[in-house]
This record gives C-alpha cells, sequence and structure tokens, in this order.
C-alpha cells in the first residue's frame, strides 16, 4: 500500500494540485495561468532532482561493467516514476497550454475541447512527440528488450534530467520579476552548460564506454552496434540539439535586449523590462 503511494502515479499529480492551491493564497496577483505554469515547473524540477540522484546512483555503481552490471533502481525507477510522470507532464503541458492562451481572451479557450487540445499538439508537436515515445519506447526497451543489461546507460539517459531545475528557475525568476538579478543570470548560464553537458555531450561519452568496456575506438562504436541501436540514440538526441540551439538563440536575444537598455535612457529601459518579462512569461514554451 505505501509503493503504491509512494509511486509517481499519485506523487507526481498529488504535488501539482498541492502547488495550484498553495501559490494563489501566496501570490494573489497570479492568474490561473502563472500559478499552473510555476506548479507546473516545480513538479519537473523535483523529477529532475529524484531522476538525476537515481542517474548518479547507478551510474556510480555499474561503471565496473557496463553492460552486465545491475541496479535495482534502473527498471524500477522508469516504471514506478518514470513512465508516471511522463503521462502527467502532459496533462499539466497541455493545462498551461490552457489558461496561458485563456488569459489572453481567446474565444476558443472559454472551455475545453478537442479544438484546444488540437491546437496543443499542433503547437507544442515536438514535444508531445518526445512524451509519447518516450512512453511507448522507454519501458519496453527498459523492460523487455535489453535483456537485463546496460543499467549503465539508463542511468546515464537520467541523468539528462540535470538542467531541467535551471530551465525551471529561470522560469519562476521571470514570473517573480526577478529576471534582471545577477541569480537569473548565473541560472542562465547552468541552464547552458548543464543542457549540453548531460543532454548533448552525455551521448559521445556513452559511446565511449561502450567502446572502451569492448577494446573499439570511439569511431568504430557506431559500427559495432546495431542500426536500432543507432537510430533510437540519434532520435533522442535529435530534438536535444534543436531545443540547445534554442536555447542558445534566445540567450544571444536577451544578451542583445540587456545591451540595448544599457544605452537607453532610464524611463525607456524601464519599459523594455517590462515588456520583455511579460512576453517571456506568458509565451515561452517549455522546450526553452
Amino acid at each position: 500500500m505505501l509503493q503504491v503511494l509512494a509511486c509517481g502515479v499519485v506523487v507526481f499529480p498529488g504535488l501539482f494540485f498541492a502547488f495550484r492551491r498553495i501559490l494563489p493564497s501566496i501570490f494573489k496577483q497570479w492568474t490561473d495561468a502563472d500559478v499552473v505554469l510555476v506548479s507546473e515547473r516545480l513538479v519537473s524540477s523535483i523529477h529532475a532532482v529524484m531522476a538525476t540522484t537515481v542517474g548518479c546512483i547507478v551510474v556510480a555503481s555499474c561503471r565496473g561493467n557496463v553492460i552486465s552490471d545491475r541496479h535495482w533502481l534502473a527498471p524500477y525507477f522508469v516504471i514506478w516514476y518514470g513512465v508516471p510522470y511522463m503521462a502527467y507532464d502532459l496533462y499539466a503541458m497541455y493545462l498551461s497550454h490552457y489558461y496561458r492562451f485563456q488569459v489572453k481572451g481567446h474565444e476558443d479557450y472559454k472551455r475545453h475541447s478537442l479544438s484546444t487540445v488540437n491546437s496543443f499538439v499542433r503547437k507544442e508537436f515536438l514535444l508531445v512527440l518526445h512524451h509519447i515515445a518516450l512512453l511507448t519506447v522507454l519501458l519496453p526497451v527498459t523492460l523487455y528488450f535489453r535483456k537485463d543489461q546496460g543499467d549503465f546507460f539508463v542511468g546515464c539517459l537520467f541523468l539528462t534530467e540535470l538542467s531541467t531545475p535551471f530551465v525551471s528557475m529561470g522560469k519562476i525568476l521571470i514570473q517573480l520579476s526577478l529576471q534582471d538579478c545577477r541569480l537569473h543570470k548565473a541560472n542562465g548560464g547552468m541552464v547552458l552548460l548543464s543542457f549540453f553537458a548531460c543532454r548533448i555531450a552525455l551521448f559521445p561519452y556513452m559511446y565511449w564506454m561502450y567502446g572502451r568496456h569492448y577494446g573499439i575506438p570511439l569511431y568504430g562504436v557506431p559500427l559495432h552496434l546495431s542500426l536500432a541501436a543507432n537510430l533510437g540514440n540519434s532520435c533522442i538526441l535529435a530534438p536535444q540539439v534543436y531545443w540547445f540551439v534554442l536555447l542558445c538563440r534566445k540567450g544571444f536575444r536577451l544578451y542583445q535586449r540587456s545591451r540595448c537598455r544599457g544605452d537607453a535612457p532610464a524611463p525607456a529601459r524601464a519599459t523594455a523590462t517590462a515588456a520583455a518579462a511579460a512576453a517571456a512569461v506568458t509565451d515561452n514554451p517549455k522546450g526553452e
């Protein structure tokens, strides 16, 4: 009974609805869109900390033999927390999308309908595809097709969540109108660093560890792996590269904007800051 109550099916939706209850009593001026956005970000950060911690444990325990070493947390976390979180997060992303457009006054968003769901899928297609792929591919691969091998690499994939708390903190700081503080700028640097290290550079590292195990050079690893394994890694890596490019472009735009504000008179800087904050809060996709 305790295991069922502690699993992700209960934990993540429970935290989300708890935050939706608590935040309006603290920040009374926030709209429903603000509350849902921050609640979603907080739950995402909690899941990311859990996944990263599990990843560190699994990777550290399975470094001796990256193929055959086992750790019970690898399949356990996927089943009890990874899959439930992905299903919950699809729902939370839809709610965030719905309230964001409702606040903007769109006529179609007065109530939930197939039209609002279709709009969400079209606007966030890559993220929806990413979540559905993890639900339909990650679970069967983790449980059935690995033949009880490769817990080390499953742990590495958990480490991709390391950047999520920094992305979420950036959104929350903007929501609190702290986008000009040093913490926000330092956090932006951590977003780029952690995203590149744990979502892009991680894949060459996994190939290198695989090659070291079999005594083959890094460039020969793709030829040693099956086509399905290479395609699977490419499908996971491709959206990460795309999102990293978006992050870099956004960071460059913000840098240019801050330089323009630095050269402008004080009233103009204040107006630009307010406009940038409003745009960032209400119209930023989760992928950024």
